[in-house]
C-alpha cells in the first residue's frame, strides 16, 4: 500500500484547493510503465515535492519551468482542468515523465506579477485511475506573494440555479471593451455550487465578469456566450491564508461545509441581445409558398423585400415577437417556380464603425426537400399535408380552463369560417349537450387562434372540439379536413390544487409554478395587482414558484445587456419560513399559500 503525504510536510499554499479551466496542453505520452499485482489501488496519488518551492518569490519571467513531483506514475487525465492565472495568449505546456509532471511556458511571464496554477481534478494515477484531489501552487515574479481575495456565486439568471464551471474573470482594464478584446488579470472556474474564489490579487480595483466560455479562451464570444458582470468596480475584501473556508477543497454533496463559505458577489448569467449588431443571419424555404429570414438580433430593420416575379401585394409577412425572425407567404395561386430570389433591404452594423447602414443583399430561395424528379415521378412524392390546410389542435387537461384550445394553422388564411365550429360535451350521465364558446385571435400572430368554452369546465365532463371538412381555406389554395379533439379534466382524487393569495404586488409580475428541476413551467400567470392565482392538478411531489418583475411590462422575461449596463430582468423564488425554496406537496390537497412579493429577495 502506498503512503500519503502529510499536508504538514507541505507548505500552507499547497493546502489551497481552487477549480480553473485549462490553459496547459498535455504534450507528451507518459514514458514509464508502474508496476502491476497486489490488491486494487483506491488511493490517489499525492503530491511530494515541487520545485521551485510553494510561495516562490523572484521567479524569473523567461525560461521557467515548474515541476510536480508525485509518489506515484501519473498522467493527466483532464488537460482543461490544468489552469494558469493570469493567462497567457499562448498557452503554456505540460510533459509528463513518470511521476512528475512539468509546466512550461511558451512566453514570457510578466514581471511583478502573482500567478497560480491549479491542478484539481486533472491528474489521476496510472494503475486505477484515481484522480488527484486538487491543488493550487503559487509563485511571483516579484518580491511578495499577493495577499487579497474575492469570492462570489455564480447561477442561472431564470432559474437561479448554480452554474458549474462558468469561467470568472476579474479585470484591471475597466473598459466596457476589454472582456472582448484582452484575457483577465486572473480567472478560475466555478465549482458543482457555482462558488468561485479568486486569490492572491492585489488590493485595487476591478471589473469582474463570468462567461460560460464554450471555447475556452478566455474572451466573451457575445454571439454564441452566456455573461453575467457586476454593475460597479470591486475592491478584494480577504486576506488569503490557509484556514479559510474558502479556499479548502469540499466533497459536492457536502451541503454545510459548502454554504458555509463566504460568497461576497452573486452574478446571473445570461445570453444577451445584441442589439447593438445587426446582420441577416440565415433564409429558408420550407414550402412552395412559404420562406423565411432570421437575423443576428431583435428590432431589425427593414427598408424593403421583394421577391422577383411577384408584387408586394402578393406577399404576406409576419414577424415574430421579439422581430428577429421574418416569416414570408407568397399569396398567388398560379405555380411556383423551384428557385425564386429573394432581396432584403435592411439596416446593417458596419464591423468597424458598429453604425447601422442600409444595404441591400439578395438570396437563392430553393425549396427544401424539394424532389429532383418532375412529372409523375415528382408527383408521386407528394404528401396528403401537401395538399390540404394544415393546422393542428392543443388541448391539455391541466391547462384548458386557462388556455383553451389552441388552434395554429400554417398558412395564413384567406377564408375562414368560425362558426361552423362544434363544441359539444358529454355529462357524466351520458347525454351530449351543444356548448358555446369565443375565439380570440392572436394579435402577434394572426395564424394563431384561442377557442374558450363559455361555460365552466367540470370534472366528469368530456369536452369536444370539431373542426368540419372546408371551415378553412389558406393562401395555398387548400381546405382542411375535419378534426375533432376530446378533452376531460383530470378526475384522478390524488392531484392537489395550490392557491397563491398574491400581496404586496407593485407593478407588472410574470408568476410561473415550476417543477421540481425547474426545467418546465406548469402553469404562467401576468399580473399587476393583488390578486389569487390557482394551479390545479398537480401530482404528489416538489414544486417551485417564480417570481419576474417585468419591469418593461410585455409579458417577457427580458435578457440583460451588458454595453448598456443592464442586467436581466430580476427574478426572485418564492420561499417557506425555513428557507426552503420548494413547496411539497401531498397527494389530494388544497392548499392556499399567502405570498408576500414586496418581502421576497
Amino acid at each position: 500500500m502506498k503512503k500519503r503525504i502529510p499536508d504538514s510536510l507541505l507548505p500552507a499554499f499547497a493546502a489551497i484547493a481552487i477549480l480553473a479551466p485549462s490553459f496547459l496542453v498535455h504534450s507528451c505520452a507518459n514514458t514509464t510503465q508502474s508496476p502491476t499485482g497486489g490488491d486494487k489501488d483506491t488511493i490517489p496519488p499525492a503530491l511530494f515535492w515541487v520545485t521551485p518551492a510553494p510561495g516562490s518569490t523572484g521567479v524569473p519571467v523567461k525560461k521557467t519551468k515548474i515541476v510536480f513531483g508525485f509518489d506515484e506514475y501519473v498522467t493527466i487525465k483532464e488537460s482543461k482542468n490544468i489552469f494558469l492565472s493570469p493567462p497567457q495568449k499562448k498557452a503554456p505546456k505540460s510533459a509528463i515523465s513518470g511521476k512528475t509532471v512539468v509546466v512550461t511556458f511558451e512566453e514570457p511571464l510578466d514581471s511583478n506579477t502573482t500567478y497560480t496554477i491549479n491542478m484539481t481534478n486533472a491528474i489521476a494515477d496510472v494503475n486505477e485511475g484515481n484522480m488527484f484531489p486538487g491543488y493550487t501552487y503559487v509563485f511571483s515574479t516579484g518580491s511578495q506573494i499577493d495577499s487579497m481575495m474575492i469570492t462570489g456565486t455564480v447561477m442561472d439568471c431564470n432559474t437561479l440555479n448554480p452554474v458549474k464551471g462558468a469561467t470568472v474573470m476579474l479585470y484591471k482594464d475597466h473598459s466596457d471593451s476589454a472582456v472582448f478584446k484582452t484575457r483577465p488579470f486572473a480567472a478560475c472556474k466555478t465549482d458543482d455550487w457555482g462558488y468561485f474564489a479568486l486569490p492572491y490579487l492585489k488590493d485595487t480595483l476591478y471589473r469582474l465578469y463570468a462567461i460560460k466560455d464554450e471555447n475556452n479562451d478566455n474572451l466573451y464570444q457575445c454571439e454564441t456566450e452566456q455573461i453575467a458582470f457586476i454593475d460597479t468596480l470591486i475592491r478584494p475584501v480577504m486576506v488569503v491564508n490557509d484556514t479559510l473556508k474558502e479556499l479548502q477543497k469540499y466533497d459536492a454533496k457536502d451541503t454545510l461545509e459548502c454554504r458555509a463559505r463566504t460568497s461576497e458577489y452573486e452574478l446571473r448569467l445570461f445570453k444577451e441581445e445584441l442589439k447593438g449588431k445587426q446582420k441577416l443571419m440565415n433564409t429558408g424555404r420550407p414550402s412552395p409558398r412559404k420562406a423565411y429570414v432570421t437575423f443576428q438580433s431583435p428590432d431589425v430593420w427593414i427598408d424593403s423585400l421583394w421577391i422577383k416575379g411577384y408584387k408586394a401585394n402578393m406577399l404576406i409577412t409576419q414577424f415574430n415577437q421579439k422581430q428577429d425572425s421574418l416569416e414570408i407567404w407568397i399569396n398567388d395561386r398560379r405555380p411556383v417556380p423551384d428557385t425564386l430570389r429573394l432581396f432584403v433591404g435592411y439596416r446593417k452594423s458596419n464591423d468597424s464603425t458598429s453604425v447601422m447602414e442600409p444595404v441591400v443583399e439578395n438570396f437563392k430561395l430553393v425549396m427544401e426537400g424539394a424532389p429532383k424528379k418532375k412529372g409523375a415521378a415528382a408527383r408521386r412524392n407528394i404528401k396528403h399535408e401537401d395538399t390540404i390546410c394544415v393546422y393542428k389542435i392543443v388541448a391539455e387537461p391541466e391547462t384548458v380552463e386557462q388556455n383553451g384550445f389552441d388552434l395554429t394553422f400554417d398558412f395564413p388564411l384567406i377564408n375562414e369560417s368560425f362558426d361552423s365550429l362544434r363544441f359539444h360535451y358529454i355529462n357524466p350521465k351520458q347525454k351530449d349537450i351543444q356548448g358555446a364558446y369565443t375565439v380570440e385571435r392572436d394579435t402577434l400572430n394572426p395564424r394563431h387562434f384561442k377557442i374558450f368554452p363559455k361555460e365552466k369546465l367540470l370534472p366528469g365532463y368530456e369536452y369536444f372540439l370539431k373542426v368540419p371538412h372546408r371551415s378553412f381555406r389558406d393562401i395555398n389554395g387548400f381546405w382542411n379536413d375535419s378534426t375533432e379533439v376530446k378533452v376531460s379534466l383530470p378526475k384522478d382524487e390524488k392531484l392537489s390544487l395550490i392557491v397563491a393569495q398574491m400581496q404586496g404586488v407593485d407593478g407588472q409580475l410574470i408568476v410561473d409554478l415550476l417543477n421540481e428541476k425547474r426545467d418546465k413551467v406548469l402553469r404562467s400567470y401576468t399580473i399587476s395587482g393583488d390578486t389569487e392565482l390557482r394551479f390545479p392538478y398537480l401530482k404528489e411531489g416538489k414544486y417551485s414558484l417564480r417570481i419576474t418583475y417585468d419591469m418593461n411590462g410585455n409579458s417577457l422575461v427580458d435578457t440583460g445587456s451588458l454595453l448598456e449596463h443592464r442586467q436581466p430582468e430580476k427574478v426572485v423564488f418564492f420561499k417557506l419560513e425555513d428557507g426552503s425554496e420548494f413547496l411539497d406537496i401531498p397527494a389530494a390537497a388544497e392548499l392556499t399559500q399567502i405570498v408576500t412579493v414586496n418581502e421576497l429577495k
